[in-house]
């Protein structure tokens, strides 16, 4: 067995929602630097074409950006016809697109607006329901596919309010339902589809740091085991090992990578 085989991601051909985002970004450098033909989906299509030609200068990949609204099946089934027309094939889809919670992180739960709830619902649970749903008819066609579902720490455990000290944020209830749900809907696709070819995992993720509050990463950091946040870089190594043909026998599982916090 070669291990820079089997870590080898040449020409796979890989959706990634949520593109755009800082996680987004980060993925996509790791995922072409490996070889792969990134889709860059996401609403925000002038940041994905502009990511698109940095990529394909830096790496000599073929990655494609496309605007993507998750939760609009119309809007998923342009992208597949688009990205078959290209490629061909479908390999991997990474569900990362997540509803921004900016402007609402002060909202106290007896608060909590329901149109707000109803629309992080639509983007957290329902876009990954529908990406899952049209791709995988496509994965299952080619009897081959691998899905990749975004989760967290909190989706494990409760948040601990604590951590934020006097800023008056509130992590919400509408991030742990959300983060909980993609858990459960990724072990209920691997067991659906489980004789077609299409392999599906979580990878859960603790917090990285992005110019937070001084109090606030000291006491995120003092709750794991390494005593820092994460660096925006270092969940790529995680992304392509799930990615690639090195967790060929992996299905229906969680993958953590959060500095030790679950493990206290």
């Amino acid at each position: 067995m070669s291990i820079n085989k089997i870590f080898n991601l040449s020409n796979k051909v890989i959706i990634l929602t949520g593109a755009a985002g800082l996680l987004g970004t980060e993925y996509a450098h790791g995922l072409s630097q490996a070889g792969a033909n990134v889709v860059l989906a996401d609403l925000n299509f002038d940041k994905c074409k502009k990511l698109s030609l940095n990529l394909n200068k830096k790496y000599n990949v073929n990655s494609f950006p496309i605007k993507l609204d998750v939760t609009k099946i119309n809007s998923i089934n342009t992208m597949i016809k688009a990205v078959i027309k290209k490629f061909s094939k479908i390999d991997i889809l990474i569900n990362n697109a997540i509803f921004s919670e900016a402007g609402y992180t002060k909202i106290k739960f007896e608060n909590y607006d329901l149109d707000i709830w109803k629309k992080g619902l639509n983007v957290n649970l329902s876009g990954i329901f529908l990406c899952c749903q049209q791709i995988g008819k496509i994965m299952k066609k080619q009897k081959n596919g691998n899905i990749i579902n975004i989760s967290s720490i909190y989706g494990i455990g409760a948040p601990d309010q604590r951590i934020y000290g006097n800023t008056k944020i509130i992590k919400s209830a509408l991030y742990s339902v959300t983060k909980s749900g993609v858990l459960n809907f990724t072990r209920y696709l691997a067991s659906y589809w489980r004789q077609d070819g299409i392999r599906v995992n979580t990878l859960s993720l603790g917090g990285v740091e992005e110019n937070q509050n001084i109090i606030f990463k000291k006491n995120y950091s003092n709750k794991t085991m390494i005593g820092r946040m994460a660096k925006k870089d270092e969940y790529i190594g995680a992304l392509i090992f799930l990615s690639s043909n090195a967790s060929s026998y992996m299905t229906g599982s969680n993958l953590v990578i959060d500095g030790g916090w679950t493990a206290w």
